[in-house]
C-alpha cells in the first residue's frame, strides 16, 4: 500500500463502517503474524457476514424461543448421556474444540484458534440449528425442547468464551445476553476439554451424514431441484460394514435433511451402477514406466465385477494385483459412477450416492403443499405476527394448489398454525407472492 499511490486503507473508515471486532478477527485470522497479509475489504465485510452474522443470528434465533417458552437457564440440568444423539455430537464437538483452541493459545497460535472457532460457528448455524429448528416450536417446555435450549445455550455461551481474546467487544455482549449476571467473559476461565463427553466416533458419524447431504443436495442442484420437493429413494453401495453401521445410525437424519422417503444400503452395484476407473498416470509412470502401454490396456478391459474388486482393496487399504508384474495402490486410479436413466450419481472419495430423480404425481403434491407452506410462513413474518400467533388463510385458487389440497391441507395447516384455510378463484385483498414457474399467487392471512 502507498499513501502516494492512492491505494493505502484509511483504518479509521474501516473501523466506523466495519466495527473494531470483525477487523480484528480477519486481520488475525486470514493469515498467520509471519505472512504478508494482502488487506482486502471485502475480506472484512466477509467476516461481519458469514462469523459475526451468523453467530448473531443464531442467538437470535436462540433468544425468540427462549422468550416465547419462558426459557431462564435456572431449569435442572439434563445429563449429556440422556440428551438426543445431536445434542451429544455438538456437546462432543464443542468439547474437542475447546481443546484443540486452548493448545492453540498455548502456543500463541491466534490464525488457528480464530478459524477453528469459524469452523465450528458454521456447524452450530448450518447443522445444528437448521436440524433442531422443529424442536423449538410448539408450545410448552418439554424435555427435547429443554435439552436442547441447554445444548444450544452452552455452544454460544462457549463460545463467547473462546473467541473473546479476538473479538473482546462482540463476545462481552453476546456472553452478557447469555448469562445475565453483570459478570465481564473476561474474568472467567477459558473452558475446558471434558474428555468423557467426547465422543470420536459420533463425531465422525455425523461427518459422513454431512459429506452424504451435501452430494444429494449437489445432485438436486444439478437438476435444478428444490429441496422442498420430496424424491422417492437414494442408494448407497457399502463396500465397508463400519460405513454401513455409521450410516444406519444418522439414515433418518440424512433422509430428513435431504428430503427424500428411503435410503437403501447395497453391497453390489453391478447391474445397478455403471463405474469407470482411470489409472494415475503420474504415480504409475514412476513406478511402471515401460510398461504403461499394457497398463492403459489393461485398465479399458477391466469388467465392472473387477472394478468393484479394486474398489474393495482400496477402501480396505489393501493392493490390487492388475498382471504379475502390476500392483495398484489407492494413489494409481480414480473411480468415478456415471448416470443412470431416472437416476442422479454423485461420488466423493470412496462415497457413491444414486439419486432417483423421478417426480410422481403425489411427490409433486407433497412439494406443492411445501412450497405453500413456505410462502405462508414468509408472508406471516413479513406481516409481523408472533410466531404463536394462530391465523386464517384465504389463497387464490390455482389447479395445482387444488390438487396439493386434497391429501395436505391438514398438513399445512399444523405448520402455519392455521385454523382454517380456504381457496377463492378471485382474491381481491391478498398479497400477491412469487410462486412456481415464475408465476405469482394471492394469499390473505388473518390472525384470529
Amino acid at each position: 500500500m502507498s499513501k502516494r499511490l492512492g491505494n493505502a486503507v484509511d483504518p479509521f473508515k474501516i473501523l466506523d463502517k466495519y466495527g473494531a471486532d470483525p477487523l480484528r478477527w480477519y486481520m488475525l485470522t486470514n493469515a498467520q503474524p509471519w505472512d504478508n497479509l494482502k488487506f482486502d475489504e471485502a475480506g472484512v465485510d466477509e467476516v461481519r457476514r458469514k462469523f459475526f452474522g451468523t453467530l448473531y443470528n443464531t442467538y437470535s434465533f436462540f433468544a425468540l424461543y427462549a422468550n416465547v417458552d419462558a426459557y431462564t437457564g435456572k431449569e435442572p440440568i439434563i445429563g449429556v448421556e440422556k440428551r438426543p444423539e445431536l445434542d451429544r455430537w455438538l456437546i462432543s464437538l464443542l468439547n474437542t474444540l475447546s481443546g484443540k483452541v486452548a493448545e492453540c493459545y498455548e502456543d500463541f497460535d491466534v490464525t488457528s484458534a480464530g478459524r477453528l472457532i469459524e469452523d465450528f460457528v458454521e456447524q452450530l448455524s448450518n447443522w445444528y440449528v437448521r436440524l433442531s429448528r422443529k424442536r423449538f416450536w410448539g408450545g410448552g417446555l418439554t424435555e427435547d425442547k429443554l435439552c436442547a435450549y441447554q445444548t444450544l445455550s452452552t455452544a454460544l455461551r462457549t463460545v463467547a468464551l473462546l473467541a473473546a481474546p479476538i473479538a473482546p467487544f462482540f463476545m462481552e455482549r453476546l456472553y452478557n445476553d447469555l448469562v445475565n449476571d453483570g459478570a465481564s467473559v473476561h474474568v472467567q476461565k477459558m473452558p475446558e476439554a471434558d474428555a468423557s463427553l467426547i465422543d470420536t466416533d459420533l463425531e465422525e458419524r455425523m461427518a459422513l451424514a454431512q459429506r452424504c447431504t451435501s452430494l444429494v443436495l449437489a445432485l438436486r442442484r444439478k437438476m435444478n431441484i428444490k429441496v422442498r420437493q420430496p424424491l422417492s429413494r437414494m442408494i448407497i453401495p457399502v463396500i465397508d460394514s463400519t460405513i454401513e453401521s455409521r450410516l444406519e445410525k444418522v439414515k433418518n437424519l440424512i433422509l430428513g435433511e435431504v428430503n427424500v422417503k428411503e435410503l437403501v444400503f447395497v453391497k453390489e452395484t453391478t447391474g445397478l451402477i455403471t463405474k469407470k476407473i482411470k489409472p494415475n498416470f503420474k504415480t504409475l509412470g514412476k513406478k511402471y514406466g515401460p510398461l504403461m502401454k499394457e497398463i492403459a490396456a489393461a485398465f479399458a478391459a477391466l469388467s465392472q465385477q473387477q472394478i468393484a474388486a479394486i474398489e474393495k482393496a482400496g477402501i480396505a487399504g489393501e493392493e490390487y494385483t492388475l498382471s504379475d508384474k502390476v500392483s495398484l495402490s489407492s494413489d494409481d486410479y480414480q473411480i468415478v459412477s456415471e448416470d443412470m436413466p431416472g437416476w442422479q450419481v454423485a461420488s466423493e472419495g470412496a462415497l457413491t450416492i444414486a439419486l432417483d430423480v423421478t417426480i410422481t404425481d403425489e411427490l409433486r403434491r407433497e412439494g406443492v403443499a411445501r412450497e405453500l407452506i413456505n410462502r405462508i410462513q414468509n408472508l406471516r413474518k413479513d406481516s409481523g405476527f408472533e410466531v404463536t400467533d394462530k391465523i386464517e388463510i384465504r389463497i387464490e385458487s390455482k389447479p395445482e394448489i387444488e390438487d396439493a389440497l386434497t391429501g395436505y391441507k391438514d398438513y399445512i395447516c399444523s405448520q402455519t398454525l392455521a385454523v382454517s384455510m380456504q381457496t377463492l378463484p378471485v382474491l381481491e385483498d391478498g398479497v400477491q407472492v412469487e410462486w412456481l414457474d415464475d408465476s405469482t399467487v394471492k394469499i390473505n392471512l388473518k390472525t384470529v
